[in-house]
């Protein structure tokens, strides 16, 4: 998946831990999965809004079944935000006393701070674990934008794999012979201030 490219004016890229995992079966089937050359960047808003939050993600995905292990890799993100600030309004109050010839003034700001959210961004790409049982996704500046979001701004990336010998998706069902290894392995959160 491509996006568009960090152009001048964007914050430099900032390098996260790589990572890796595995998972082992009962009749000795294993998926290994990597992640390598994750990075993130805070980047400006269409709108060029400061209530608004932008970044953006790259970095490769690896998958790799041993013998007759076949599977699907799926990447995803969680992404969050640390206050919602949708509800803000301004307020201002003026007046003047005859009395003694004073002008006076307040300003109010109604900030209804509230937990922010966190949502899954599910399956942003997908790949098969082809007959060698591999599989790899590679992300070039993903970005998100968070309207309305105060304080930070955090995402990580969610891979996982779904693999087994024999494996065979079919009409809602799967199809395996031996033991089915599903796996998740988390990205370092990258934080925007």
């Amino acid at each position: 998946i491509g996006a568009t490219s960090m152009g001048a004016g964007h914050a430099e890229a900032q390098k996260l831990a790589p990572g890796y995992k595995k998972v082992e079966g009962f009749d000795g089937e294993s998926v290994q999965i990597w992640r390598k050359n994750e990075s993130g960047a805070s980047v400006g808003t269409v709108a060029n809004n400061p209530l608004s939050r932008g970044l953006a993600l790259s970095g490769t995905y690896i998958a790799q079944g041993s013998e007759g292990v076949g599977g699907t890799l799926q990447l995803g993100y969680i992404v969050g935000c640390q206050a919602d600030i949708s509800g803000i309004s301004l307020g201002l109050k003026s007046g003047f006393d005859i009395a003694t010839a004073a002008l006076s003034g307040s300003i109010s700001l109604t900030l209804p701070i509230t937990p922010g959210q966190v949502a899954f961004v599910s399956n942003v790409s997908n790949a098969s674990l082809s007959k060698s049982g591999k599989a790899a996704l590679q992300v070039s500046n993903f970005q998100f934008t968070l309207p309305q979001c105060g304080g930070y701004a955090a995402a990580r990336s969610v891979v996982q794999v779904l693999a087994a010998k024999g494996y065979e998706p079919k009409e809602g069902t799967l199809n395996a012979e031996g033991t089915v290894l599903q796996s998740t392995l988390y990205g370092q959160p990258f934080n925007v201030s």
